[in-house]
C-alpha cells in the first residue's frame, strides 16, 4: 500500500485550486472535535459506580466546554474541506480509457482493503442501534414490550438514527459531487468522532439528536465509497470487486455483536457509542491510502492532480484534443437530473429495489423473531436471526459477485426476483408456513441472505449507471431509498400500531420488488466490463435516438 502521508490527504486540492481547501483549518477542526469528545469522558467514568447510569445527571462545565469545541470543530472541518465550486466546464483533456486499461496494482489492492475496512466501520454505526436500544430504554424508562407503561416509545431512537441515514445518503451524495469523493468521506469520519459523545450524554433528548447526526455520516459513506470505487477500479474487474466490498457488510454485524457481548456487560450500552471515537479516528487515518477519484479530478479540470493519481494506479497518461467526459457537458449537477431522461427508468428501478429491501430489512426481518415465536418457535431470538443472516450471507456473496461479473443487469433482476418470490411464498402461506419446518427454513434462508446481497448489488449498479457529475447523487438516492422503508416501518412501531403478521410484512417488501423486476427487464442496461464513459454515451445516445 502506498502511504499518502498526512500532508497528502488534502494537498491535492490546494496546489492547483485557488481559493481551494484549507488543510490547516481541517486538521485544527478535527483536533477540536477529538478534544471535545475526550472532555465528555470524565462524567462517564464518574458514573462507573452506578454501572454508567447517567440519566438525570447534570452536564458539568467540562462537558459543556467539550460540546462547544465539537460544534466549532465541525464548522472548521467543513470550511477546511470546502473548495471553490466544482467547475465541470473545465474538463481536463486526458484519456480516461487509460485508467480502465491499467492492471490491478498494489495501489488498487490497498484501496480495496481500506474501503472494505471503511465500509465495515461505517455500517457498525447504525447496526449498533439493535444492541443499544434495550439498555437505552431501560435506563430512561421508555416504552418497550417488557415495559408497556413506559414513555415515550423506545423505537424513537432507531427512528431518529435511520432517518439520519436517509438524509445522510442524500446530503453526502450531493457533497461527493460538490467537494469530491474523498473529502466527503473525511467529513463523515470527523462526524463519526463527534457523535460518539452519545455514549456520555446524560440527556435523553440530546441522545436522539446525536443519533440523528450520527446517521447523517453513516448514511453518506456507502454511496460515496462505491462512487469512488467505480471510478477507480478497471472496468473488467469493477463490478464483482464492488459487490465483494458490499458483502463485507456482514462483517459489521459480526463485529458489533462481538462488541455488544464482550463490552456492554462491563461498560453498559454506552460503550457501543463511545467506540465511535477510536473507530472514527481510524476511519480518518485510513483515508491516507485513498486518493481522490481520478475521473472526478478530470471532470473538474484539475489536470495536474489527476496525472499524479493516474500515475499511482499505473495508468498511462495520454493527452487528447477533447476529453472523453465532454459528452456530459449538458448534464446538470443536481438531483433533478437523475429523474430526467435518460435516467428516469433506471432511477425508478433502483428506488423500487431499495424501497423493497428497506421494507424487508426493517419490516419482515425486524419483526421476524416475534412473529416466529407467535408461530411456535419459542427459541428464536433477534440475536440468533442476525447471526444467521451474517453467517449465511457472507459466503454466498462470492457467488453473487461472480454472477454480477457475468451480467450486472440480470444479476440485479434475478436476485431481486428470487427474494420477491420467497416473500410471496410467505404471503401465500401466511401462518401455515410454520406447519412445515423444512419449508419454513428454506423460505427464510432466501430473504435473510438476499437482503445483504441485494444491497451490495444495488450499491454497485447505482454507482455505474450515472455520469460523473451526478454519480454520487445517483448512488446516494439509491442508498437513501434502501433505508426509507425503515423510517416507515419504525414510525409504525412508534405510533403504536398493532404488530404486522408474517403475511403483511412479507407483502410490504414483495410489492416494490416485483414492480422493480418487471420494469427492470425493459429499462436496465448491461454494465459488465464497460467503461463508465461508454455507459453514459450509450444512455445519452439512446435518448437522442428516442428523440
Amino acid at each position: 500500500m502506498t502511504d499518502y502521508g498526512e500532508r497528502e490527504i488534502l494537498r491535492e486540492a490546494t496546489e492547483n485550486s485557488p481559493g481551494g481547501r484549507r488543510p490547516a483549518l481541517f486538521w485544527t477542526g478535527a483536533a477540536l472535535v477529538t478534544l471535545g469528545v475526550v472532555l465528555h469522558l470524565p462524567m462517564y467514568f464518574q458514573a462507573r459506580d452506578m454501572h454508567y447510569h447517567m440519566a438525570g445527571m447534570k452536564m458539568d462545565a467540562t462537558m459543556s466546554t467539550g460540546m462547544v469545541l465539537i460544534v466549532v470543530g465541525l464548522v472548521a472541518t467543513g470550511f477546511g474541506l470546502l473548495p471553490r465550486r466544482a467547475d465541470f466546464s473545465a474538463t481536463a483533456r486526458l484519456r480516461v480509457r487509460a485508467l480502465d486499461e491499467a492492471r490491478i496494482s498494489a495501489t488498487h489492492v490497498g484501496l480495496l482493503l481500506v474501503m472494505a475496512a471503511a465500509v465495515t466501520i461505517d455500517v457498525m454505526k447504525p447496526t449498533s442501534l439493535a444492541f443499544v436500544v434495550p439498555g437505552f430504554a431501560k435506563e430512561y424508562g421508555l416504552k418497550t414490550a417488557l415495559n408497556p407503561h413506559g414513555h415515550p416509545a423506545a423505537a424513537l431512537l432507531p427512528l431518529f438514527g435511520i432517518t439520519g441515514t436517509v438524509l445522510g445518503s442524500l446530503v453526502w451524495g450531493w457533497l461527493g459531487d460538490r467537494i469530491g469523493r474523498r473529502a466527503a468521506m473525511l467529513l463523515a469520519g470527523v462526524l463519526f468522532v463527534g457523535t460518539s459523545i452519545c455514549g456520555a450524554m446524560p440527556s435523553y433528548e440530546l441522545n436522539l439528536l446525536m443519533c440523528l447526526i450520527m446517521g447523517l455520516g453513516a448514511g453518506g459513506v456507502l454511496p460515496v465509497a462505491f462512487t469512488l470505487l467505480s471510478e477507480t477500479i478497471p472496468a473488467r474487474h469493477r463490478g464483482w470487486l464492488m459487490v465483494l466490498i458490499g458483502g463485507d457488510i456482514a462483517g459489521a454485524y459480526v463485529l458489533t455483536s462481538w462488541a455488544s457481548e464482550s463490552l456492554t456487560p462491563t461498560y453498559s450500552w454506552r460503550i457501543l457509542w463511545l467506540i465511535g471515537l477510536p473507530t472514527g479516528l481510524l476511519f480518518i487515518l485510513l483515508t491516507r491510502w485513498v486518493p481522490e477519484s481520478p475521473r472526478y479530478l478530470l471532470a473538474v479540470g484539475r489536470e495536474d492532480e489527476a496525472r499524479r493519481v493516474l500515475h499511482r494506479y499505473g495508468a498511462e497518461i495520454v493527452p487528447i484534443e477533447e476529453s472523453e467526459l465532454a459528452a456530459e457537458r449538458d448534464v446538470r449537477g443536481n438531483y433533478l437530473q437523475v429523474l430526467r431522461s435518460p435516467w428516469t427508468g433506471l432511477t425508478l428501478v433502483l428506488a423500487l429495489v431499495g424501497a423493497g429491501i428497506g421494507l424487508m430489512l426493517y419490516g419482515f426481518q425486524l419483526w421476524l423473531p416475534t412473529n416466529l415465536r407467535h408461530l411456535g418457535y419459542t427459541d428464536v431470538t433477534a440475536d440468533r436471526v442476525l447471526r444467521d443472516s451474517s453467517l449465511i450471507g457472507f459466503p454466498l456473496n462470492f457467488l453473487v459477485a461472480y454472477l454480477y461479473h457475468r451480467s450486472s443487469r440480470w444479476t440485479l433482476i434475478g436476485l431481486s426476483a428470487v427474494v420477491a418470490a420467497a416473500l410471496l411464498g410467505f404471503v401465500a402461506l401466511g401462518d401455515s408456513a410454520a406447519d412445515d419446518s423444512a419449508l419454513l427454513r428454506t423460505l427464510l434462508v432466501i430473504p435473510i441472505w438476499g437482503s445483504s446481497s441485494v444491497v451490495a448489488v444495488l450499491s454497485a449498479y447505482g454507482a455505474e449507471v450515472y455520469p460523473t457529475r451526478i454519480r454520487s447523487r445517483g448512488s446516494g438516492l439509491a442508498a437513501g431509498m434502501s433505508k426509507a422503508g425503515g423510517v416507515l416501518v419504525i414510525a409504525v412501531v412508534v405510533a403504536g400500531v398493532a404488530l404486522p403478521s408474517v403475511r403483511v410484512t412479507a407483502a410490504l417488501g414483495a410489492v416494490p420488488l416485483v414492480l422493480a423486476v418487471l420494469l427492470a427487464v425493459f429499462v436496465t442496461i448491461e454494465t459488465r466490463s464497460r467503461r463508465l464513459e461508454d455507459i453514459t454515451a450509450a444512455e445519452l445516445g439512446r435518448e437522442g435516438a428516442a428523440a
